[in-house]
């Protein structure tokens, strides 16, 4: 008898290399090391690719599910098309976030079900390193200070040790690894991705589902690692991308998206201080860097 029946969801736009890649090592986890009491269901939401996308994943993993948008979905709404087909089309009582670009520890799957026999937890995270220092995390979870409006995530750009081999409480996750029971998506509804199609969708909902009554905790034993470099759209000291990250929704320094999140989430006006030191730093370091470069001086670019 099935006893947890999962989709695994992967929204995509174009970046066939990294979807076929993250589909070879899916399903070479799970035929490999079959979980018992579980079933796991891949669903890709192809967000209008015109890179080959679908045609390789007909040809090449024909067992995917395959949803299609025409690219106005975004990573919200890809997630929401695909939670709602594999609750209402395949029954299932889990949803797994996923992105194209992580990959899993080989016994990332079966730790998972682990800790759903013992835990069944309803909102949970994995613990995220960067792929390019493998040993480096990136996300234990996240937290928001509704009242000075800090916003960031446990253990980011430190090193693993031991402090970070326990369970962690946080107060929103990011969008990959992280692990719904369907009640809560019954409970308080789909992602808002007419307000945040693209970043906030993951901690908007995550912390709505925390403000719900939710616990969510993050478990160490779950390891997967994310390419970052397949990630935003960034200013890469060029002025006229600088101002386009302000309002683009691939951005995550679109101000408007940061003002609406505090808006909806903030308790003190202190809050926002946050808001204009980062973009304080974003343009400040832009403009530093330019001044810089008239002397010869580079700012040395990022491995990832």
């Amino acid at each position: 008898m099935t006893k947890f029946n999962i989709a695994i969801l992967i929204p995509v736009h174009n970046g066939i290399k990294y979807t076929s890649k993250c589909l070879k090592g899916l399903y070479g986890l799970i035929e490999r090391e079959p979980v018992s009491k579980a079933r796991f269901n891949i669903i890709v939401i192809d967000d209008g690719s015109d890179d080959g996308t679908e045609e390789m994943i007909q040809t090449e993993f024909p067992q995917t599910i395959l949803l299609k948008g025409n690219g106005n979905l975004w990573w919200s709404g890809g997630i929401n098309e695909g939670m709602k087909f594999a609750i209402n089309q395949l029954n299932c009582n889990y949803l797994l976030w996923w992105n194209n670009d992580i990959v899993p520890a080989a016994d990332y799957f079966s730790k998972l079900i682990t800790i759903l026999i013992a835990e069944s937890p309803e909102v949970a995270g994995s613990k995220i390193y960067y792929a390019h220092d493998p040993k480096m995390i990136w996300s234990m979870g996240g937290i928001f200070d509704t009242r000075n409006g800090r916003k960031f995530m446990t253990g980011m750009n430190a090193y693993d040790s031991e402090k970070f081999k326990r369970i962690y409480s946080a107060d929103w996750l990011p969008g990959m690894g992280t692990i719904l029971h369907k009640s809560v998506i019954e409970k308080i509804g789909m992602l808002d991705n007419l307000n945040f199609p693209q970043y906030h969708g993951d901690s908007d909902y995550t912390l709505r589902a925390k403000k719900a009554g939710y616990q969510i905790k993050v478990f160490p034993q779950l390891e997967i690692w994310n390419d970052k470099s397949n990630s935003g759209l960034l200013h890469r000291d060029n002025f006229r991308l600088l101002m386009r990250s302000l309002t683009d929704i691939k951005s995550n320094y679109h101000i408007g998206k940061d003002f609406l999140f505090y808006r909806r989430y903030a308790t003190s006006i202190l809050a926002y201080q946050t808001i204009l030191i980062k973009y304080c730093l974003y343009v400040g370091g832009f403009i530093k860097w330019r001044i810089l470069s008239l002397f010869g001086l580079k700012k040395k670019s990022a491995s990832y």
